[in-house]
């Protein structure tokens, strides 16, 4: 048996008995006066407001691990490949035959993050063409039901609660790919679907249609996420061209986000840019956006240029380049929340490795870095979102 399988065990064991230790206790899988492993030092703020003590966390966090891994990560070529290239749902689908996560090591990404001097990790739960990295009753399209045989949510929520970090948990959803009530494309734009032709025959048409079956689908599982794996720090919304495109009420975000903070009080919530406007804090990509609320801000960038999950093709940015991004997010007085995508197998590619450790090592030695004198301000959020950029998140 080697380390690395040691190691698992031992996650897997611990995301079991969190699971177990929940019944007849809150949703945090704690006591009520418990405070969140990430939320040390601010046990009297938790206790008085637990999401105005996760906001004063959040704002001196800094740094964050994003990961996006999923089927896509197999043909090694964008996380937008089923939509680029037309696959179809059914044939796409068989990816899953294929997904083993062999590498995927939980204590490994959080030790990583924690020598970055990072104090989050934000992972994709699911991504645009619905693939699940955890269990859930609301499909059988996970990773439980692959050949992994894993919940990676659970062994990286058990490894953030271990060492210390919030957890954070991307869910897309302005798109899914596979459910057949989605948003489409007759009544959506932002890349609702992809454009197939002929029809793909698994989505429902017509007087079929019924967006509100994928809005039930999606608060079941979002609330499988705020039950089972204990304190989580933020959900972290995608996919918002969609909605803006056209009547936004109709996606009933503020009933999904009431329902997240009576789930966990603490929990923070995000739709990129805002998609309300009552979101604790809005998370753009690459460049921080006009902020006259004054909200938290999370700039989210990646490793490597021009893709989120991992492409063979893409160049790896350097060390030097990645500081300049912390650069630019502590200018904008924000979080930076830089993005690796695994391997197929799971492992975090070894170029991504050595230049967050240098960042680590960086901030250690000259702390964090200090503001520039800003440049021109960003465009506000609604002017960025009425010009529909090329596929990116």
């Amino acid at each position: 048996m080697n380390h690395l399988t040691t190691r698992r065990q031992f996650l897997q064991a611990s995301v079991i008995g969190s699971v177990a230790a929940m019944c007849g206790r809150s949703p945090l899988g704690a006591e009520p006066d418990s405070v969140p492993a990430y939320l040390k030092g601010y046990e009297a703020a938790y206790r008085q407001d637990p999401r105005q003590a996760a906001l004063t966390w959040f704002r001196k966090a800094k740094f964050g691990l994003f990961l996006h891994y999923g089927l896509y990560s197999l043909l090694s070529g964008h996380e937008w490949v089923q939509l680029r290239e037309r696959i179809p749902v059914v044939e796409y689908a068989k990816l899953k035959d294929r997904f083993t996560a062999e590498k995927f090591d939980a204590d490994f990404i959080t030790d990583l993050a924690r020598a970055a001097e990072m104090r989050y990790v934000n992972i994709t739960t699911r991504h645009h063409d619905s693939f699940c990295l955890f269990e859930t009753r609301q499909t059988d399209f996970h990773s439980v039901n692959s050949p992994a045989r894993r919940d990676l949510v659970g062994e990286l929520a058990a490894a953030c609660r271990k060492k210390g970090l919030g957890l954070c948990l991307y869910y897309s959803h302005g798109r899914d790919w596979r459910h057949p009530h989605a948003p489409n494309n007759d009544q959506w734009r932002g890349s609702a679907r992809p454009k197939y032709d002929p029809p793909e025959p698994t989505y429902a048409y017509g007087q079929d249609y019924d967006l509100r079956k994928y809005l039930d689908f999606m608060t079941a599982q979002i609330t499988e996420l705020l039950t089972n794996y204990g304190p989580i720090a933020a959900i972290w919304l995608d996919g918002i061209a969609v909605p803006v495109s056209g009547h936004r009420a109709k996606f009933n975000c503020q009933e999904l986000y009431d329902h997240i903070h009576r789930l966990q009080p603490q929990v923070l919530v995000s739709y990129k840019q805002g998609l309300l406007g009552t979101e604790d804090f809005f998370a753009p990509e690459h460049k921080a956006v006009n902020n006259p609320s004054g909200k938290p801000m999370e700039i989210c960038s990646t490793l490597q240029e021009k893709s989120w999950g991992y492409s063979a093709q893409a160049r790896h940015i350097s060390a030097d380049e990645a500081w300049a991004k912390l650069v630019a997010a502590s200018t904008a007085r924000a979080n930076l929340l830089l993005n690796t995508g695994p391997l197929p197998d799971g492992a975090i590619p070894p170029e991504h490795v050595r230049v967050l450790r240098a960042l680590g090592q960086r901030i250690r030695a000259e702390g964090w870095p200090a503001p520039v004198a800003s440049a021109a301000p960003a465009a506000p959020p609604e002017a960025k979102q009425s010009k529909p950029a090329a596929p990116t998140k």
